[in-house]
């Protein structure tokens, strides 16, 4: 794709965009989606552990607002 054409696409209203994104995410086969999207071990053992840590401990979570409001300063 050129770089016109995406800036092209860019420039279409939000829910446009959305239903061109849900519609080339549709048109992908499983094994595309598969070997498109393949995640590192690495990955999912950091996301196993913190759901475990989470899990045994859930009064640790903070709130997404929360969290916001920290880095918004």
């Amino acid at each position: 794709m050129s770089e016109d054409s995406l800036s092209e696409l860019l420039t279409l209203p939000a829910s446009a965009r959305a239903d061109l994104a849900i519609a080339l995410w549709e048109s992908l086969s499983d094994d595309e989606r598969d070997s498109a999207l393949s995640v590192d071990l690495a990955f999912l053992e950091e996301l196993d552990r913190r759901w475990a840590e989470h899990l045994a401990n859930p009064e640790s979570a903070v709130p997404w607002e929360s969290l916001l409001r920290k880095l918004r300063g």
